[in-house]
């Protein structure tokens, strides 16, 4: 078994059945979110929940909210025996970043992946530290920092024109 958590940090409030149908659909069980507004995007809701379910849940949950427009999320699957962990977090402007997560939530970056990053950024005169910082997700961080923040109590900014 697996386990791991999703985090919906912004999704229309419209969309919030939806988002559970399609949460009880992979786990194969109701889904009950608690629902609370998100201060960075008026009109928008955020929630959180922890899951247990067959290694690859995480992956199928990210795949089931996938291209849905105004959705800022992040899928986490902790690793379990025999299995790296996974990390998705998806955004409207940046879409789907994948990343491959030790036990303690460090994003891997395989050999094959970082040679290919290097060989792209040499081929395209592109910054090799810009495409490292893609492949670590640090773009997906950096968009959804403030959506993070805004349920803690924290200062808030609030964003005028979320996707």
């Amino acid at each position: 078994m697996a386990h791991g958590v999703v985090f919906i940090h912004a999704a229309p409030t419209a969309l919030a059945p939806h988002v559970e149908w399609a949460i009880s659909t992979v786990l194969g069980t109701r889904a009950d979110l608690d629902w609370t507004p998100q201060a960075a995007a008026p009109g928008h809701v955020r929630c959180e929940f922890t899951w247990e379910g067959e290694a690859g849940t995480g992956a199928k949950l990210a795949s089931a909210f996938r291209g849905w427009p105004r959705m800022f999320f992040e899928a986490l699957e902790d690793p379990c025996e025999g299995r790296e962990g996974e990390r998705f977090a998806s955004t409207p402007t940046l879409g789907l970043f994948r990343g491959t997560t030790n036990a303690i939530g460090d994003i891997l970056i395989h050999e094959d992946r970082l040679r290919a990053a290097v060989a792209r950024a040499v081929a395209e005169d592109r910054d090799v530290v810009e495409e490292i910082e893609r492949l670590l997700g640090q773009p997906w961080d950096e968009e959804l920092e403030p959506l993070r923040w805004a349920g803690e109590g924290a200062p808030i900014r609030v964003l005028h024109q979320v996707v």
